[in-house]
């Protein structure tokens, strides 16, 4: 017995040795044996209508490439170009040559570059207002090489949006989009022309939504996104994963000049009411109620009990105003505008702000232990110049 076991054990040494041997210098010869179908080859084949790729882990990448080529021909570079400082009169003055050079410094016409987006078969176009401030001509290039010289419809400083306009035929569009549709950490793709390099695509989140308090404008609502977005990407576009557009990039946050991962974009229901209002009435009207707000900060809300602890408190009304008239006293907190809640104050300058004119809206507030409707007939926005901005 000892003998038989003996003998199997050197054969089954055997042939494990020679199974090493044939599997590292024939692994062919291994193969051969195999059904067709026992091995699954972890590629795409020539068939295969979704293409993988290997740099994402296996995540199709058709997605972003689709909505990438549905809005980039929409996506403009624009060129404005302002009209150097008038020289001195003086310069032609022999004596003034004499003393201060015969060859006065010719002064060059400044020019700024940015990004637009053709947003209506007529030839519209958004961009952001600081990108053609000061203009005396502006000029588009379209990707398919076209240029065309841009006409201003009009300007928004309060939110830095610009509408221009073009006359060329056969213009590529975007898709508006709905920016109710969107969440923090949906893809997006930011399309412009960076550093005057060419039409540009990155990629990358909504990092949040409401941004405020940045002093870029009079009306923040701002979507931030770690898309790269650098100089030149002004009044590019931001679209989502079907290639619709949801906002216009305008601001990078950076201590260098180059992006770091957090950009703003006004999102793209804000841009189209501007839209709306300077191609049909050549101006943009707001609504206006006559308060100055604040924050309601905790400790206001607890020395004065207050139910609420999220609203905008109100540190004054202008007399004989429409907050006024209907009723609204320093110290209310305003908790609602319509049936929109409001939180803070920028929420409450939107809010009012899409308001029309003449019309009425009941605005909620919080007046000690009292929750009360007041009818506001609301009036017109007076024109206030925008918060300066270092342009990108």
């Amino acid at each position: 017995m000892r003998r038989i076991w003996l003998v199997f054990s050197q054969t089954v040494t055997v042939a494990v040795a020679l199974l090493f041997v044939v599997g590292t210098f024939k692994p062919e010869w291994l193969q051969r044996g195999l059904s067709p179908g026992s091995v699954q080859v972890l590629t795409s084949s020539p068939t295969s209508s979704v293409p993988v790729s290997l740099a994402t882990g296996g995540v199709p990448n058709q997605p972003l490439a689709s909505a990438a080529r549905r809005a980039a021909p929409a996506v403009v570079s624009v060129t404005a170009s302002r009209a150097p400082a008038s020289a001195d009169p003086r310069s032609q003055d022999p004596w003034f040559r004499f003393f201060f050079g015969q060859h006065p410094a010719r002064q060059e016409p400044q020019v700024g570059l940015g990004s637009g987006v053709i947003v209506s078969p007529e030839g519209f176009l958004l961009t952001n207002n600081h990108v053609i401030e000061g203009a005396d001509d502006i000029q588009v290039r379209l990707s398919d090489g076209r240029e065309a010289h841009a006409k201003l419809v009009g300007t928004d400083p309060e939110s830095d949006v610009a509408v221009l306009k073009i006359e060329l035929d056969r213009l590529p569009t975007v898709t508006l989009g709905n920016i109710e549709q969107m969440q923090i950490g949906d893809a997006v793709l930011a399309i412009g022309n960076p550093f005057n390099v060419g039409q540009t695509v990155t990629s990358g989140i909504v990092s949040a939504m409401g941004r405020s308090g940045l002093g870029l404008s009079t009306f923040e609502n701002f979507i931030q996104t770690d898309a790269a977005i650098n100089p030149g990407n002004s009044g590019g576009a931001l679209i989502d994963v079907n290639g619709n557009l949801i906002g216009i990039n305008t601001a990078i946050y950076s201590r260098s000049g180059g992006s770091m991962g957090i950009g703003f974009a006004i999102p793209i229901d804000l841009a189209r009411q501007v839209m709306e209002g300077l191609v049909t009435e050549g101006q943009v009207t707001r609504g206006w109620i006559g308060v100055q707000p604040r924050d309601l900060d905790p400790e206001f809300a607890q020395s004065f009990k207050l139910p609420v602890h999220e609203g905008v408190l109100i540190t004054g009304v202008l007399q004989d105003g429409p907050a006024s008239s209907a009723g609204m006293k320093p110290g209310d907190v305003v908790t609602r505008i319509g049936d929109k809640p409001v939180r803070n104050t920028a929420q409450l300058m939107n809010a009012v702000a899409a308001l029309k004119p003449r019309s009425e809206t009941l605005i909620g507030v919080q007046r000690g232990e009292k929750a009360l409707d007041l009818k506001v007939t609301v009036a017109q926005r007076p024109k206030s110049s925008a918060p300066q901005r270092n342009p990108e």
